[in-house]
């Protein structure tokens, strides 16, 4: 996917749930678009400060918690690394393999959810999410 693409996606999103456009937070989606990987808040925050100074830590915060909570990022907790955050994958429904040790991701089609399920009091699944976390081959060798 394209960073262009992802910036957009990201806008879209924002838009969706009725968030005005600033120049702040498409910064925010292009940091999220020039990576693969997981961003810590600290390191969003230390990209949006060379551009916004004034900036607060908590500001950042919040707004990568709330572009997660709509959707257009999702979060990981590492066990080293804290909570972490990366633009979504909104094209096509899938899981991710995550190394522990340098947190490559990698994306699997399988979903276990579609398995039968039998949930105790008439449960109703309104998402969910699956990760495995292991060693991937680079850091193996």
């Amino acid at each position: 996917m394209s960073e262009k693409t992802t910036v957009k996606e990201m806008i879209d999103i924002m838009v969706r749930h009725g968030w005005r456009i600033t120049e702040q937070r498409r910064t925010l989606a292009e940091i999220f678009s020039k990576s693969d990987g997981y961003l810590s808040p600290k390191y969003v925050y230390d990209q949006m400060v060379l551009d916004y100074p004034s900036v607060s830590f908590d500001t950042v915060y919040r707004n990568l918690r709330l572009l997660s909570d709509m959707g257009a990022l999702e979060q990981f907790y590492f066990m080293e690394g804290g909570l972490k955050f990366r633009a979504s994958c909104v094209h096509h429904h899938h899981h991710h393999l995550i190394c522990t040790n340098c947190e490559k991701t990698l994306t699997f089609d399988y979903c276990p959810m579609e398995q039968t399920l039998q949930l105790p009091g008439n449960f109703t699944i309104v998402s969910h999410r699956f990760e495995v976390y292991g060693i991937c081959e680079e850091c193996r060798n």
